[in-house]
């Protein structure tokens, strides 16, 4: 399969989830179609792109914007990166679904952070964290902690 093959496919399938977290944020199944289906999906294609268009070596150019820049004149990593993207903003995505259920954030109100982090990933989540905390009054982002460590 070509990479542009690929990238279309990433693409449809992660347009399709985004489509479903926007409209049905409060299905019983979207984290699992989310994180447990997509997003292992894309982190799959991930690996197996990284690991074609990168070697050991090129580990080092991650240190300077002009050695990552260099990595991305290959179309493969180039398809590695913008899978990696599709993953990591639907992650957040994810995030903003669940949190907003968890602390009764009216879905209405979410659908703006959604689609910013659909488009702007960061913008997104910046975007949804200001809105809860206009709402909920909290800052900090309060999951229950473990009762026993291994």
């Amino acid at each position: 399969m070509s990479p542009d093959q690929v990238f279309r496919i990433c693409n449809t399938i992660a347009m399709f989830t985004w489509v479903l977290l926007i409209v049905v944020p409060r299905w019983k199944w979207i984290s699992r179609i989310v994180v447990s289906g997509v997003v292992m999906l894309l982190s799959i294609c991930y690996a197996y792109y990284i690991s074609q268009s990168l070697s050991i070596d090129d580990l080092s150019s991650f240190g300077s914007l002009e050695g990552v820049m260099a990595l991305f004149t290959n179309p493969v990593a180039v398809l590695a990166g913008w899978i990696h993207y599709l993953a990591f903003d639907l992650m957040v995505g994810w995030f903003i679904a669940f949190d907003s259920r968890r602390k009764n954030i009216n879905q209405f109100f979410i659908i703006p952070c959604l689609l910013l982090s659909f488009m702007l990933g960061p913008v997104g989540l910046l975007s949804y964290l200001a809105l809860r905390f206009l709402i909920t009054r909290k800052y900090f982002v309060d999951f229950d902690e473990p009762t026993k460590s291994i």
